[in-house]
C-alpha cells in the first residue's frame, strides 16, 4: 500500500490526482478557509487580510503559524 502512494498517479492500480483541496486556519483570528493544494495565485484571510499561502513551482506553501487538513470529499 505505501508503494502505492509513492507511485506516479497514472502508474496506479486506481489512477487519481496527487492534489488536495484542503481547509487552512488562519494564525491571527482562526478562520477557515478552503485552498487548493497546488493553487498558483496568493491566498489571503478574508477576515484579516493576512497571507494563508504562496505559490511556488508546484505545491503551494503554507505561511508560518497556519494549520491545514485535508478535505475528504
Amino acid at each position: 500500500m505505501v508503494s502505492e502512494k509513492r507511485a506516479h498517479k497514472l502508474k496506479r492500480v486506481v489512477p487519481r490526482p496527487n492534489s488536495y483541496f484542503m481547509d487552512v486556519k488562519c494564525s491571527g483570528c482562526f478562520n477557515i478557509t478552503v485552498v487548493f493544494s497546488n493553487s498558483q495565485s496568493v491566498v489571503t484571510c478574508p477576515g484579516c487580510s493576512t497571507v494563508l499561502c504562496q505559490p511556488t513551482g508546484g505545491r503551494a506553501r503554507l505561511t508560518e503559524g497556519c494549520s491545514f487538513r485535508k478535505k475528504i470529499n
